[in-house]
């Protein structure tokens, strides 16, 4: 594809579901397309601004933040803060004159995409849950096209001829390394079993408080851990490290993390699901409660109901993570169908797709 100098924004981020597809996206773009220009919109206090800038894009933010399904007064500054984003996304607009917008679902989005298409840009929305997010609802209307992650979503969208089931995007970088270096790189044994446990970016409560009571047991059995808490729990279990436990705020290297573990235990979030789908990795889901339409556990079970994956509800983690763990990981076999099933759900051509036809609606606005 000859070189261009298209420019493409992408408003991502909040959490990591919703900021790594569209990186993906992003870096494949970069890549076909080196001479265009790509701008990523934030906040300045959540995962894009520290994640964004390190992968040398452009990084502006905005003043906005979700609105709480409980009453807190927090929500009060909402509409404030709604009102403030929306003139900071005209400016940015104004200034950057994108070819197309792309909204990767979260609330920030809203304001950046919905300013965009008003100014004339084309409009891709990717939405990686099976219940999609309010702000894709909000915005389809102005979509030119949807690329969704799970064939569920299409029932949520009026106009059936935006939308493409394409997958969720994995990162261009994420691959399977020496499990040895990657053990070593944490500096863990390389002939104990490894658990690799994420729960988001932010973290997730239960499932730390879960690996906690159950850690010394783990152990005991010869089990070691990498345990990624979010940044909200980071202190709070920070001290539980030792040499068979290593306890992260974040990672950011996953292709190591991965490449280390013989089992995963993760919320179910549509990127989690892609990055071990696509690795092929044996994987126990533990789906939060907290998200619309209980969409993790719909996630989960599709996979769960194909022998791809285990699943422990949130509120039986503490009981049966000690067993489910145990029974899984020294299970070769077991470990082995789950790996080979979970593969199946692995969409990997998803990045190529999205920018594609990104790339394409570039050129007719």
């Amino acid at each position: 594809m000859k070189n261009i100098s298209y420019k493409y924004i992408f408003a991502a981020g909040g959490t990591g579901g919703h900021l790594y597809p569209a990186i993906a996206v992003a870096e494949h773009i970069r890549s076909v397309q080196p001479e265009s220009k790509i701008l990523f919109v934030g906040t300045k206090n959540k995962i894009e601004s520290r994640v964004v800038p390190n992968l040398g894009f452009t990084f502006k933010t905005i003043w906005i933040s979700g609105f709480s399904r409980k009453l807190t007064l927090r929500n009060l500054l909402f509409p404030i803060k709604l009102i403030v984003s929306i003139f900071q996304s005209m400016f940015i607009n104004l200034n950057f004159k994108p070819s197309v917008a792309i909204g990767a679902g979260a609330y920030l989005s809203g304001p950046i995409v919905w300013v965009a298409s008003f100014f004339g840009a084309g409009v891709v929305l990717l939405e990686q849950n099976s219940y999609p997010g309010v702000t894709n609802r909000i915005l389809q209307n102005k979509a030119d096209k949807i690329h969704l992650g799970f064939e569920d979503s299409k029932k949520y969208f009026k106009d059936e001829s935006k939308l493409f089931v394409s997958g969720n995007p994995v990162r261009r970088t994420l691959e399977l390394k020496n499990k040895e270096n990657a053990l070593k790189n944490f500096g863990l044994d390389t002939n104990r079993k490894t658990i690799l446990i994420l729960g988001g970016s932010l973290g997730a409560k239960n499932i730390n408080e879960s690996v906690k009571e159950n850690l010394q047991s783990l152990i005991k059995e010869n089990i070691q851990i990498i345990w990624q808490t979010g940044e909200l729990y980071f202190d709070s279990f920070k001290a539980l490290e030792n040499e068979n436990v290593k306890v992260l705020k974040f990672i950011d290297d996953m292709s190591s993390a991965y490449s280390a573990s013989d089992l995963v235990l993760a919320r179910a979030g549509a990127t989690t699901i892609a990055e071990v789908a696509y690795l092929g990795l044996p994987v126990i889901f533990v789906p939060s409660k907290n998200v619309a339409a209980n969409h993790q556990f719909k996630n989960a079970k599709s996979i769960v109901d194909n022998s791809a994956g285990l699943l422990i509800e949130d509120d039986e983690l503490v009981y049966k993570m000690k067993d489910v763990v145990l029974e899984t990981i020294i299970d070769k076999s077991k470990l082995e169908k789950l790996s080979s099933n979970i593969k199946k759900f692995s969409k990997p051509g998803a990045v190529k797709i999205i920018a594609e036809d990104i790339m394409e609606l570039a050129k007719i606005k």
